[in-house]
């Protein structure tokens, strides 16, 4: 399990996983302790306070670039397209791999919760939906092997978290909530 501090992750911490994974929940814990700047990548692609409206992709690129240059941050979301800059400028890698059936869990409870989801581009309780569905049952799994080689292939002091109980463990041992 988890060898690393939060000192070892450095001043730069890109959080990668599936949807429903618990990047936001834990990236807010980070930012929260450390008091580094949080950056949620959804809130950077998709126009705000819309139903996941993207921008125009110069608008995003631009913004990814403006946040990765920062000194300090806590970068939660994939958006495999710009990973190289941010794995370039990045201290320490997080790797949420949770299984479908974990993230299905979560993406329902969360639907049914009456708090605004962390890392969310609207206040407003999100509803269940198909395409949702479909995406965490169909499409992150293939988007999982891609996030596996990514973090292989990363040379950064990096953690893995496949199980409940493995982040539950990183919460104590940091000390975050």
């Amino acid at each position: 399990m988890n060898t690393l501090s939060l000192d070892d992750l450095g001043p730069r911490i890109c959080i990668m996983g599936p949807s429903n994974s618990g990047k936001s929940t834990l990236a807010k814990a980070i930012a929260s302790k450390t008091s580094f700047p949080l950056i949620h990548l959804d809130q950077l692609h998709h126009l705000p306070d819309t139903k996941w409206v993207p921008r125009v992709p110069e608008d995003f690129y631009r913004l990814h670039e403006e946040a990765v240059s920062g000194e300090r941050w806590i970068i939660e979301g994939n958006y495999t397209k710009c990973i190289s800059s941010r794995l370039e400028r990045a201290t320490g890698l997080i790797l949420l791999d949770v299984p479908v059936a974990i993230a299905l869990q979560r993406y329902i409870r969360r639907c049914y919760s009456s708090k605004p989801r962390i890392g969310g581009i609207t206040t407003r309780r999100e509803n269940v939906t198909w395409e949702m569905l479909k995406y965490i049952v169909r499409i992150a799994p293939k988007n999982r092997l891609l996030h596996r080689k990514i973090f292989e292939q990363a040379t950064i002091p990096k953690l893995m978290l496949s199980l409940p109980r493995d982040i539950n463990a990183c919460y104590r041992s940091w000390d975050i909530s």
